[in-house]
């Protein structure tokens, strides 16, 4: 249940879309099976001189697996690439359009070229509150090897209507299926600031290396300082 003093980032979908096509979800509902997999210990490294731990304990990792939405592909789709990737041809199980290309003259120069620009279709009208825009970037810590997503931000306030997805494919040539369901884009929500963030480049004092020094030392003694120290948990 949504707690009603939280913003609300919504997704909507046509009525004969809805039960249809793959929904967004919560990045933290979606983990992948690898990661479900992974002790947070590697037992077998114990008595080795490093610390065993394996990246289920890496709360950098974790967070950015579990940050924002997930946005899934709406329904199966087929990407054949060819010529060294400089041909990509695309079918799919629906009944609308899933896959259509870019020009290549829109990304002149991109160092993915000569690899063409491709865009995928997107059923769902995101909207936030007033003040809150959208990240779209590729699933973090979730490469599927086939297709890569273009990022982008979207002022999702104001720009109510659909938004598709620019995506390169990046695989060696071959068919390849792509799952309904699969994670196509994760979508993190934020609030824009009218507060400039100035930039400072310097040496760091003596306090700072301190400082810097016994973080390092706590992290890697397993005391947990990034979570219960940089994110103010107890």
């Amino acid at each position: 249940m949504n707690n009603e003093s939280e913003p609300l980032i919504e997704f909507l979908c046509t009525a004969g879309d809805k039960d249809v096509i793959a929904e967004p979800v919560p990045a933290r509902e979606v983990m992948p099976e690898w990661f479900k997999r992974l002790p947070p210990v590697d037992k077998s490294r114990i008595s080795t001189s490093d610390n065993a731990l394996t990246v289920k304990r890496c709360m950098p990792f974790l967070d950015a697996l579990m940050a924002g939405w997930i946005l899934p592909l709406p329904a199966t789709v087929r990407i054949d690439i060819k010529d060294e990737g400089r041909k990509v041809d695309c079918g799919w199980d629906f009944d609308r359009t899933l896959v259509s290309n870019h020009h290549s003259y829109q990304v002149a120069g991109h160092p993915a070229q000569p690899r063409p620009p491709c865009k995928f279709h997107n059923f769902w009208n995101i909207r936030t509150p007033k003040g809150y825009s959208c990240l779209f970037i590729p699933p973090m810590n979730r490469p599927n090897g086939v297709v890569e997503i273009v990022a982008g931000v979207v002022d999702t306030d104001e720009y109510t209507s659909l938004i598709n997805f620019p995506f390169f494919a990046i695989a060696q040539d071959g068919l390849y299926t792509l799952e309904k369901g699969m994670p196509l884009v994760q979508v993190i929500p934020f609030k824009r600031s009218d507060v400039a963030m100035q930039g400072a480049v310097r040496a760091e004092t003596e306090e700072e290396a301190l400082a810097r020094q016994k973080i390092a030392r706590s992290t890697s003694a397993g005391e947990g300082w990034y979570r219960t120290q940089a994110r103010g948990e107890r």
